[in-house]
């Protein structure tokens, strides 16, 4: 499927471009990703001064599930990816721009094998590299886990899918795209997608403080070969961000309920590498199979009061 015509948002009129709301306007992407840091950063920075962090504040944030995460994250995932990009859509493109972003947050339609794709072979992706990994040491899941899996996966999808991916994917990743190119477009935002987790390494959600200095280092490489993989189908189901989303809390949701218990003997450090690993096999595959255009077709702009013999614009 290959991306649809592309109507550019116009920005909303400015009497000047000066001032903060100026260099939105003339920087967008810049501002969306120093504002979804910043935002995220210091909404976690008591959860990571706290007990379940560094421990510099003497507080616990209340245990949902077994953990503190769900209370110490969530506000700032929230706060940064989608609170940005709404933010910086509303100010550089005005309400077309927000209808558009809007839009792809429900295109759901898309040929069943890329829901196959997203749901089965991602985890299968993962559970072929701890074979790998371990020679073959694997244990069959528990009913307990298996029960706990499409709950799981629809949790993360309310949680991490809905707070990171209308920034990354669904503002970030079509004008990255558009600018640089797909391939060096998704060498850009996985970077940056990576360091925005890098705060939550000092908590319990990063493995503080046992997890060494390759666990932020082997989950950057994850992010960079990763992000390639949901370019490619984010761009092939004609930028369905739901399928994005499927794709991202399929691995996170495979690591936090499955993963453990089918292969105890690979370490919280060690699972990070592995998973690493079988992210880059994925990546370079698709690479090779799309020739690095990752499925990306050039948007096609429609002037809106184009008549039958009015041309096209590529942008």
């Amino acid at each position: 499927m290959t991306n649809p015509s592309w109507n550019p948002p116009q920005p909303p009129p400015a009497s000047d471009g000066r001032g903060v709301l100026g260099v939105v306007r003339r920087h967008p992407l810049l501002s969306f990703f120093l504002l979804a840091n910043a935002l995220s950063w210091l909404a976690w920075l008591p959860y990571v001064l706290s007990q379940d962090g560094l421990g510099v504040w003497d507080y616990q944030f209340p245990q949902v599930l077994g953990t503190g995460q769900l209370a110490g994250v969530l506000p700032g995932a929230y706060l940064g990816p989608i609170g940005s990009a709404f933010l910086v859509t509303a100010i550089a493109d005005g309400r077309a721009g927000l209808r558009q972003w809007v839009r792809r947050m429900w295109r759901w339609r898309a040929a069943p094998r890329w829901y196959v794709i997203s749901l089965l072979g991602v985890p299968a992706v993962m559970l072929v590299s701890g074979i790998v990994a371990t020679d073959g040491d694997v244990r069959t899941p528990s009913a307990v886990v298996l029960a706990a899996y499409v709950p799981g996966l629809i949790m993360q999808m309310v949680t991490t899918g809905l707070a990171e991916e209308p920034g990354w994917r669904d503002f970030a990743l079509p004008r990255v795209q558009r600018r640089f190119g797909p391939l060096v477009g998704s060498m850009i935002l996985g970077p940056v997608w990576a360091v925005w987790h890098f705060p939550l390494f000092l908590t319990e959600w990063g493995g503080w403080p046992d997890a060494g200095w390759t666990r932020p280092v082997a989950f950057t490489v994850f992010c960079v070969a990763f992000n390639i993989v949901m370019t490619w189908v984010f761009n092939r189901t004609g930028e369905s961000l739901p399928l994005a989303m499927l794709a991202h809390v399929s691995v996170n949701n495979f690591a936090s309920i499955v993963w453990s218990e089918v292969f105890p003997t690979i370490d919280a450090n060690h699972a990070i590498v592995t998973m690493a690993g079988g992210a880059i096999a994925s990546a370079v595959v698709i690479l090779i199979a799309t020739r690095g255009r990752l499925g990306y077709e050039e948007p096609v702009a429609v002037a809106p009061t184009a008549g039958p013999g009015t041309a096209t614009t590529r942008f």
